[in-house]
């Protein structure tokens, strides 16, 4: 049931007291879950690099001591490498996902600080703190992951 007063914001436009906060409360949840989103793949980045490099080292150490040792097979080496900077372009996957989270973060948390000056006003502090939105619409523009010459670092 409206009450007078929310029927009346409403009818001026603006949104009910209640309804944005509780719009401000998911929006910061969000945001917060994009948050943790990127430790996690942050996280999961720091350990296939370290594995990466862990095994392109093996890799490297094989595929010298191959000539001397004709039971390594040398082909099956150099294709393990293949594949190895191959891996490379996955990697690029954690750096774009992680400038999509980032500034979908942005775009929720100005949203949601939008929402609370608009409806609830300044505070007795002084003014309400909007954090600005990303000026672009969107960070990256690559939308798809090929093969190609990659440099880390």
């Amino acid at each position: 049931m409206l009450t007078q007063e929310s029927h009346d914001t409403a009818a001026e436009g603006t949104m009910p007291l209640l309804a944005a906060a509780d719009l401000q409360d998911h929006l910061l949840v969000a945001s917060n879950d994009l948050d943790r989103l990127q430790r996690l793949l942050s996280d999961a980045c720091d350990a296939l690099l370290v594995h990466f490099y862990g095994a392109t080292s093996e890799l490297k150490q094989l595929l010298h001591s191959a000539a001397p040792h004709p039971e390594l097979d040398s082909h099956q080496l150099h294709v393990a490498m293949e594949h190895m900077a191959g891996a490379i372009t996955a990697m690029q996957f954690q750096d774009m996902a992680s400038q999509l989270v980032h500034h979908t973060a942005k775009r929720l948390r100005n949203c949601a600080d939008r929402i609370a000056r608009d409806t609830m006003g300044d505070d007795e502090d002084g003014e309400t703190l909007v954090e600005e939105a990303p000026l672009r619409p969107n960070p990256v523009t690559q939308d798809e992951m090929d093969a190609g010459s990659i440099e880390l670092f």
